[in-house]
């Protein structure tokens, strides 16, 4: 899941790195706005994009491939 809020030039880079790694690893990316909620904009609002792989931060501004990696090799 990666939390992004519109208009964010940071938000539309990493949502568009990780539709590379799509193609190179089997994941589905959510995509969910940081602002829908009050909880969701506290905890991550100031940190947009925020990337999380079963509920566990992974990285945020910008994609971290080598923490992206370590979280998909625990996932299989």
């Amino acid at each position: 899941m990666v939390y992004v809020r519109q208009h964010c030039h940071l938000c539309e880079d990493m949502v568009a790195d990780l539709r590379a790694w799509t193609g190179e690893f089997s994941f589905s990316l959510e995509i969910c706005d940081v602002d829908a909620t009050t909880e969701t904009q506290r905890l991550y609002g100031e940190k947009v994009p925020v990337l999380l792989v079963d509920n566990e931060e992974i990285c945020h501004y910008y994609l971290d491939p080598s923490a992206l990696s370590a979280a998909l090799a625990r996932e299989v």
